[in-house]
């Protein structure tokens, strides 16, 4: 009689997700496997190991073991498709007037153009940073604005605030609009 197949969950980081590469598992009982990793691979992508499966019976074949991919959630950035997004804190006068900002990838520090009038929750894009998709290509990775404002400002910055109020077109007592 054949074995049966086996199912189980294979965590894997953001890392994993980008490079691929081997990774050593154990099973239940014990039994360590080395498994690849292809990349391409999403959440609920399922990997099959032929033969990994429980033990046939009588000189049965072996069932296969099959390894639905889970990603783990990373501390910094968030997987959305084949993109990856992280959050921008940004202080008033960078998304006002516009900077340039070195921010923070998976694959190391980039310094990312922030366009004059940038609103929060604008997604800024950096083309072909995202995860790899089957074929060679690559999704985006995107940094999220959101508009910080100081906690303590500075007397000067203070009145730079007051001035900007007294100056703004738009009414001072009424939300902004977004």
């Amino acid at each position: 009689m054949p074995g049966r197949d086996v199912e189980a969950e294979l965590p894997l980081t953001l890392d994993e997700l980008l490079r691929g590469g081997k990774r050593r598992i154990t099973l239940n009982g014990g039994r360590s496997l080395d498994v690849d990793i292809p990349l391409g691979v999403r959440e609920g992508t399922v990997l099959r190991l032929a033969g990994q499966g429980e033990p046939g019976a009588g000189g049965g074949q072996p069932g296969d073991l099959f390894l639905r991919v889970r990603p783990v959630p990373d501390a910094r950035y968030r997987v959305a498709g084949d993109d990856i997004e992280i959050d921008l804190p940004l202080w008033p006068w960078q998304a006002l007037l516009g900077s340039e900002v070195r921010i923070e990838t998976p694959e190391g520090p980039v310094n990312l153009k922030v366009p004059a009038g940038t609103q929060s929750g604008r997604r800024l894009r950096l083309r072909g940073r995202g995860l790899p998709r089957k074929g060679g290509a690559r999704g985006d990775f995107y940094a999220v604005p959101t508009i910080v404002i100081p906690e303590n400002p500075s007397a000067a910055e203070q009145e730079a605030y007051e001035g900007l109020k007294r100056h703004a077109s738009a009414p001072a007592d009424r939300p902004a609009r977004g």
